[in-house]
C-alpha cells in the first residue's frame, strides 16, 4: 500500500560501538501500522531483527538501539518491513558503509604546556577512539582557541580555527597576562573514516589567571589537609593518654577494718595517756 513506508531513515554510530537508527512514519499511515527493522553486516549473513525498539505515543516502532557494533569495510544492509492488520505492506531497504555514519569521539588526554612567551604553548592530545582505525595519520584535527579577555563582561576574542594532521600544535600567540581555552575535534584524513567532523572535546583552560587560581587552590587544599592531620594527631594523643592512665581502685572499708590490730591500737592509746596522781587526804582529829 502506498503511503505506509517509512521516511528519513538515518543511522548514527557513536561512542565507538553504539548505533541508533531512526525513521519517520508516514502521516497517512493508520495507527495499527507496525514497523520492524532487520540488518546484516554482509550479503552472506542472515538478517537480524532489532532487539531494542524506540516507540512513539502510539506504540509504533520508530527506531532501534544497537550495542557492540563493529565497523567493517563492507556495506551493511538495512530492511524495514511494515504490516497492518496482519498484512505485509510497503517496505524500505538500503545499504550503508558503516564508517560513513560514525560520529567520532573527541580527542582525549589534551594537555597544554606553556614554557614561555617567546616559545608559546605546546598542545598535545590522543586520537579519537574507534573500532576499526589504528593509524594516527587517518585523522585531521581542528583546534579552536579562544581568548577569554574579560570573563565578567563576557568579552571573547575567538581566533581562527587551525587544522593539522599531527597530534600536537604550538600556539605562538600566547600572552601570559591573558586566559585561554582550547577544544579539538577530528575528521577523516584519507582513510575509512567519516568525513563529518566529530564531537568537540571539553574545553581546557590555560593561562596566567588559571595557573594562579590552580596554585592558590592547591595551597589552600594542602593547608586544610595539614590542619586536619594535626587535629587528628592531637585528638589521638589525648585519647591514648586518657586510656593508658591508671584507674584508682575504690577502697574496701570492710577489708581495711579487718586488717587492723585492735589490741596493738589499744595498748598504744594507754601508753600515750599520762598516769593520774591520786592524793589522799587525812583529816586530823582534834
Amino acid at each position: 500500500m502506498n503511503g505506509t513506508a517509512i521516511e528519513n531513515f538515518v543511522c548514527v554510530i557513536y561512542n565507538v560501538s553504539f548505533m541508533n537508527c531512526t525513521w519517520h512514519v508516514d502521516r497517512t499511515a493508520q495507527g495499527d501500522t507496525q514497523y520492524f527493522l532487520y540488518w546484516k553486516y554482509s550479503r552472506i549473513e542472515d538478517f537480524m531483527e532489532c532487539q531494542n525498539y524506540i516507540k512513539d505515543n502510539w506504540r509504533r516502532h520508530t527506531g532501534c538501539r544497537f550495542q557492540n557494533v563493529t565497523i567493517k569495510n563492507n556495506r551493511a544492509d538495512f530492511l524495514v518491513n511494515a504490516s497492518r492488520s496482519g498484512q505485509t505492506i510497503q517496505s524500505y531497504k538500503t545499504s550503508i558503509p558503516l564508517y560513513t555514519i560514525e560520529k567520532l569521539t573527541p580527542p582525549s588526554n589534551i594537555t597544554v604546556n606553556c614554557t614561555g612567551v617567546s616559545y608559546g604553548c605546546e598542545i598535545q592530545w590522543q586520537p579519537p577512539r574507534t573500532s576499526h582505525v589504528e593509524r594516527d595519520g587517518c585523522f585531521k584535527y581542528e583546534i579552536d582557541i579562544e581568548n577569554t579577555a574579560d570573563p565578567e563582561k563576557n568579552i571573547k576574542d575567538p581566533s581562527k580555527p587551525t587544522t593539522t594532521t599531527q597530534r600536537s600544535y604550538r600556539f605562538p600567540n600566547y600572552n601570559a597576562e591573558k586566559r585561554y581555552q582550547v577544544k579539538i575535534r577530528a575528521t577523516d584524513s584519507g582513510c575509512l573514516v567519516s568525513t563529518n567532523w566529530g564531537e568537540w572535546s571539553t574545553p581546557i583552560e590555560f593561562g596566567r589567571e588559571q595557573l594562579m587560581s590552580t596554585s592558590g587552590y592547591t595551597v589552600f587544599l594542602l593547608s586544610m589537609i595539614t590542619a586536619s592531620l594535626m587535629l587528628f594527631l592531637c585528638l589521638a594523643t589525648y585519647f591514648l593518654k586518657k586510656k593508658s592512665a591508671p584507674v584508682p581502685q575504690p577502697k574496701d572499708p570492710f577489708h581495711d577494718i579487718s586488717s587492723m590490730n585492735f589490741q596493738t591500737d589499744y595498748e598504744n592509746q594507754l601508753i600515750k595517756q599520762e598516769p593520774e596522781e591520786i592524793i589522799t587526804t587525812v583529816d586530823e582529829m582534834a
